[in-house]
């Protein structure tokens, strides 16, 4: 059972920070994404901050502020020099983690580095985790790296997989070489974005990971991708396979009436 579509991104405005990769044509309406929710059975889910807004998360709060906390959560963006009272002050708004988003060269944060274990500890104190965005090739040499962190870490579109062969996908190989595998969860999300074909790629996720590592996000409003994604996608096929509710009360504290 899939209850939660735990990636979402939601913004009424377009105001892009200077430099942003991509800038969508219009808005993505938190009353369209709810209504999706309910066209498909789905109980709540989770607002993660679209990269045009940068670490402007004003509108992600927004919109947590007129939903119900047991069913809806928010994945913030901010710097490593975020405040302790930056990060209480997103807790108590609703935020359970923050997103580093890695992709296309950016520099990848080193647990062992004083200012990244700091940033670490006050995600700890606040209950929140690290959600990563990043190509499975780098995920190769950087999920080691992670298997230490004191809060979970998600892995952000089942790891952007490069390979049609899940035997030869970089970063699969890296989780089953990792000894320690406590720490991380895996979000299934936007296929289109890796592979065109990920099911057995989720195979040997199982085989890795016990389910209770898994949710499911639809990624929409599926930016740069809207003329070849669905809201639905693969919830359907996952539904028989998958139950999220651990994973979801465990990352973003949400549960199911009754």
């Amino acid at each position: 059972m899939i209850a939660f579509d735990c990636h979402a991104h939601v913004y009424e405005r377009l105001e892009p920070v200077p430099g942003a990769r991509y800038v969508p044509d219009a808005p993505a309406p938190l009353e369209t994404w709810l209504q999706m929710q309910t066209d498909h059975g789905l109980r709540g889910g989770v607002i993660v901050q679209v990269s045009f807004l940068g670490t402007d998360n004003s509108q992600l709060l927004q919109a947590l502020s007129r939903l119900a906390p047991s069913r809806f959560a928010g994945i913030a963006c901010i710097g490593l020099d975020a405040t302790e009272a930056e990060v209480r002050d997103l807790a108590e708004a609703g935020v359970r983690g923050v997103r580093w988003n890695l992709v296309s060269g950016a520099a990848l944060p080193d647990v062992a580095d004083p200012q990244v274990r700091r940033f670490l500890s006050l995600l700890q104190a606040h209950d929140m985790h690290v959600e990563v965005q990043l190509e499975s090739p780098r995920w190769e040499a950087y999920l080691p790296s992670l298997a230490p962190s004191p809060v979970p870490v998600v892995i952000d579109h089942m790891g952007l997989p490069a390979s049609a062969d899940p035997r030869s996908e970089p970063w699969l190989n890296a989780l089953e070489a990792c000894t320690d595998r406590d720490p991380f969860f895996v979000k299934l999300s936007a296929p289109y974005r890796g592979v065109p074909d990920a099911r057995a790629h989720l195979d040997r996720l199982t085989w890795l990971l016990p389910e209770d590592r898994f949710v499911w996000g639809s990624d929409w409003p599926h930016t740069r991708f809207e003329d070849v994604a669905s809201y639905p996608g693969d919830l359907g096929e996952l539904a028989d396979r998958l139950d999220d509710r651990d994973a979801a009360r465990v990352l973003y504290g949400l549960s199911t009436p009754g």
